[in-house]
């Protein structure tokens, strides 16, 4: 494979993508509707870069050279018209990745493998809105992208070997760990994940422990660097609701149906990170602020 990368969406995982692809050499095009989110995301790029640097494992040259190799774009007919490898990094919406595939198929060269970061959804429908099903293939990130080894390598009904041993190939090439998952709604990452969090939630809504005493308990209890509701909030909470309702959709199984309480926290606007409020309080930088007491019973 050439070394021509496009990015779609400079969100988290749009911008950890282009991040570590630019940082190994490749060219990146990163595209996204909005200016300003581009901007948003060479700063954020910019940062971790000095972050790499401040703990000894880049110099200010390779930063540099990393930045050089990333381009930015608002017009995706541009940003593709050379391109071996898309990325797409959406929100995880299937109609929208349904129409950015048809896009992408149509303004793509014969050769582009088309991949999509999504963290739930059949790669197997997303291919089927493209004419190169064989060439259409999941690319499941962990986030932070930069640090997160893990990489899922998701095959739909029509992706080819050729794509695949691709894709799990260049995976290595980033310093990745791709691990090869069958198409089904949440892979393996989130099929396990979700009902974790999920449970955790329903534990808080059930009033059997508060937000820092679940997470405490998952901590120290079970080894985990970070509790399922912070955890949570660090994904964004719509996000989980939107993996949830994947599964439960595609399984048919209540086990994956999201909890009421994640349900009104979405629609409130409470969405972690992101929105500044979650499960806890980080406008303030609050450690363990419990947000979410309207909802409960």
């Amino acid at each position: 494979m050439n070394k021509n990368i496009v990015v779609i969406g400079a969100g988290t995982m749009g911008n950890g993508i282009a991040h570590t692809f630019a940082q190994s050499g490749f060219a990146v095009n990163l595209v996204d509707v909005k200016k300003e989110n581009l901007e948003k995301a060479l700063k954020t790029i910019t940062t971790n870069l000095d972050r790499i640097i401040a703990k000894g494992n880049l110099t200010e040259a390779q930063k540099n050279e990393t930045l050089a190799n990333i381009k930015t774009f608002t017009n995706l007919t541009d940003a593709v018209a050379n391109a071996d490898l898309i990325v797409e990094a959406a929100t995880e919406n299937l109609d929208l990745k349904l129409k950015i595939f048809a896009q992408m198929d149509e303004l793509a060269p014969e050769n582009c493998i088309l991949a999509t970061n999504t963290s739930s959804i059949s790669i197997t429908q997303i291919a089927a809105a493209t004419k190169r099903p064989e060439k259409v293939i999941g690319m499941h990130f962990m986030n932070p992208v930069p640090v997160m080894k893990l990489v899922e390598i998701i095959k739909g009904y029509s992706t080819s070997k050729q794509t695949f041993d691709t894709i799990f190939e260049l995976s290595k090439t980033l310093g990745k760990e791709p691990v090869e998952v069958n198409d089904y709604p949440g892979f393996v990452a989130n099929r396990i994940l979700m009902p974790m969090i999920n449970e955790a939630i329903e534990t808080l809504y059930n009033g059997v422990a508060g937000v820092e005493e679940i997470d405490t308990v998952m901590k120290l209890g079970m080894a985990h660097p970070m509790g399922p509701l912070q955890l949570a909030d660090f994904i964004g909470l719509d996000v989980c609701l939107a993996i949830l309702n994947v599964m439960y959709d595609g399984f048919k199984n209540p086990k994956y149906a999201p909890n009421p309480l994640l349900v009104n926290m979405v629609m409130a606007g409470k969405k972690g990170v992101k929105s500044g409020e979650g499960f806890y309080d980080y406008s303030e930088s609050k450690k363990a602020e419990k947000v979410s007491k309207m909802f409960l019973k």
